[in-house]
């Protein structure tokens, strides 16, 4: 069982930049591929980012490509995903997930889902 904790969401401006973190425990951390996704009120969940268990590869939704950045820090047995630029169309629960059939914009591609952290971009 991976247990799976959120982190760094707030209240922010647009325009502005935020840090999300994910703290995993209960498996070895590096044999994961790890996402990131967000569902914003009245709408389904929606893929954001994801990395796999090397790190050698990432990937992007067009929502948030080119002014995103997911990382992880195995030593922390931690992921993260910066968000610069914010839009009020960020807003959203950010969820971290983990898996071990590749970094897939697939929710189903995900056996483990943290609780959510949750992001207001508001002027």
């Amino acid at each position: 069982q991976v247990r799976l904790v959120e982190s760094g969401g707030g209240l922010v401006q647009p325009g502005g930049s935020l840090r999300l973190s994910c703290a995993a425990s209960g498996r070895t951390f590096s044999e994961l591929d790890m996402g990131w996704f967000r569902q914003a009120p009245g709408k389904v969940r929606e893929y954001v980012a994801s990395i796999t268990w090397s790190g050698g590869s990432k990937y992007y939704s067009d929502s948030v490509k080119g002014r995103s950045a997911i990382s992880r820090d195995d030593a922390k047995s931690t992921v993260y995903l910066q968000i610069d630029n914010l839009k009020i169309e960020d807003t959203a629960i950010y969820y971290c997930s983990a898996g071990t059939r590749g970094a897939t914009p697939n929710p189903r591609g995900y056996d483990y889902w943290g609780r959510g952290t949750q992001v207001t971009v508001t002027s």
